[in-house]
């Protein structure tokens, strides 16, 4: 197998583990907003509430996070793949005709999550070709009512009720 085969053989097998779809968002110098799709997001600690996420270190907009004193991670609802790809995309102004509201040192909120968990950028650490950013959660809301996006398998799917999921394309909720 090359280089190339087994980066894609590896990142086929991590495939295997479905994840939870998330925009991490933040306000770069000047108070531009800034955000990006992510799925490495994960709970650290609940004494103290910690969170960590990585991004690549080639992202654009790595600087911005890693410069930045507070950051919002939103867990994006079942409904919510087409913001997933609004984030996931280099375009320079992901926010032109978005409305959210102003969070923890006026970062960015989106509105209609499964949770957003606001928080103060607390270390980054290096991960390989990722930097691993680590928050203190200082505030957090969830909606009960509400199913995940998950991306499983290179495909977004949202879990059914009774632990089944389906491909988000098949389900009009993911459509929107």
């Amino acid at each position: 197998m090359t280089g190339i085969d087994e980066t894609r053989a590896l990142r086929n097998a991590l495939g295997h583990f479905a994840t939870g779809v998330t925009v991490v968002t933040t306000l770069a110098d000047g108070g531009r907003p800034v955000g990006v799709t992510i799925n490495s997001f994960g709970s650290l600690s609940l004494e103290p509430p910690l969170v960590l996420w990585s991004l690549a270190n080639s992202s654009g907009n790595l600087s911005s996070f890693v410069a930045a004193p507070h950051f919002a991670v939103h867990v994006l609802a079942a409904d919510q793949q087409a913001l997933s790809e609004r984030f996931a995309k280099s375009a320079a102004d992901k926010f032109d005709d978005l409305e959210y509201a102003a969070g923890l040192g006026r970062i960015p909120l989106l509105s209609g999550c499964a949770a957003v968990f606001e928080c103060t950028l607390q270390q980054c650490l290096d991960g390989g070709d990722h930097r691993i950013l680590i928050g203190r959660v200082e505030r957090f809301q969830a909606n009960a009512d509400t199913l995940p996006l998950l991306f499983y398998r290179g495909r977004y799917v949202v879990p059914r009720t009774g632990g089944a999921f389906s491909p988000a394309s098949l389900l009009s909720t993911a459509n929107g």
